[in-house]
């Protein structure tokens, strides 16, 4: 397990505050935020690359905050690989077996079932130069297990992948977790990598801890407005309560919130609004007649801008429908949801 308890770093121009991160033993967590919000950051700081202020990192119950990187019991991977270019495939991934003898142990008892699991058999006498980006990642991997890590740590491992390696490399990332059970703390930008690999996430923004939780809560029920935009939300608006109503402007919104006060939020997911030249029913609480101020064909489906008294929501629809309904910019619609999709916070 690792936990890192009101870890602080301050850096030029940035610093990390009160961060406090729980992982459990053979868990997989994801680290998300945007760029430049201190995903990396955390890591060095983890693995002591990077110098604390205050705060402690615990390994395996154990206060690791003091000791040298090579004893502190992880592996760490970068998105760009960070190999040695003038060493082959088999000297960088032993390249750390001399510096992580832990205990007294020597490490690399499961060498040949990393290489052999990451189908590396055959690149060993090559040349890092010579190797596609798939190849030099697990690569990488293979070298930050090759120290038997009791953590994982891995910093973006997909972003400079092409989307056919990306694939081949998350399915190996989350087969070698599942087989090994090792503990993995992962950094990403990409909210799909964490539903795929992991259970529990850390959303982080401007070197502080947004919100805590499971994927799933933290994807549906947001805490902050940051959360809400990062996790896909789109229509994010302040609204004030009465029980179980919000008012955005003159637009009155049916919720199953139970609430008063003028400084909270609404939250709806863009996949939840639904569209229609016809009033389906007038019983929906939340039908509204909008505008369609702009279409943007992504393929499969649609963003969908609608103005309706003002305010402006974004809608994601089948591209499908956007044909069979011959929907045009301009053109009058309706517009609903259910108020159980309407997030209040």
């Amino acid at each position: 397990m690792i936990q890192l308890k009101n870890l602080n770093v301050k850096l030029p121009g940035f610093s990390l505050q009160q961060i406090n991160i729980s992982i459990e033993q053979g868990e997989f967590f994801t680290l998300l935020g945007p760029t430049g919000a201190g995903k990396s950051v955390v890591l060095e700081s983890a693995i002591g690359i990077i110098p604390i202020t205050n705060g402690r990192v615990i390994i395996n119950n154990k206060d690791v905050t003091n000791l040298p990187s090579e004893k502190r019991g992880m592996g760490i991977v970068y998105q760009d690989f960070a190999l040695f270019p003038h060493l082959t495939v088999y000297e960088n991934i032993t390249y750390g077996l001399r510096y992580h003898r832990i205990n007294g142990k020597e490490p690399g008892k499961n060498l040949t079932f990393i290489i052999k699991r990451l189908s590396l058999e055959h690149l060993l006498k090559r040349s890092i130069a010579n190797l596609s980006g798939g190849e030099k990642q697990r690569v990488a991997l293979a070298r930050a297990l090759a120290v038997d890590p009791s953590v994982l740590l891995l910093d973006e491992p997909l972003s400079a992948l092409d989307p056919n390696f990306r694939e081949e490399i998350r399915e190996i990332i989350k087969n070698l977790h599942i087989e090994t059970g090792i503990t993995v703390l992962m950094v990403t930008h990409d909210f799909t990598e964490a539903h795929f690999l992991a259970n529990n996430t850390a959303v982080i923004n401007n070197g502080k801890i947004e919100q805590t939780g499971s994927i799933s809560e933290v994807f549906h029920h947001p805490t902050t407005p940051f959360v809400a935009e990062f996790v896909g939300m789109k229509n994010i608006f302040p609204a004030t309560f009465n029980k179980n109503t919000a008012q955005i402007n003159n637009l009155v919104i049916h919720t199953n919130t139970n609430s008063n006060g003028s400084n909270m939020h609404i939250a709806i997911r863009p996949e939840n609004i639904h569209i229609s030249k016809t009033k389906e029913s007038a019983n929906k609480p939340n039908l509204f007649e909008g505008t369609v101020s702009r279409i943007l064909n992504q393929g499969f489906y649609c963003d969908v801008a609608i103005k309706t008294k003002g305010i402006k929501f974004a809608s994601i629809v089948p591209t499908n429908v956007i044909m069979n309904l011959k929907l045009t910019p301009n053109q009058k619609i309706n517009m609903w949801f259910d108020p159980d999709n309407v997030h209040a916070f």
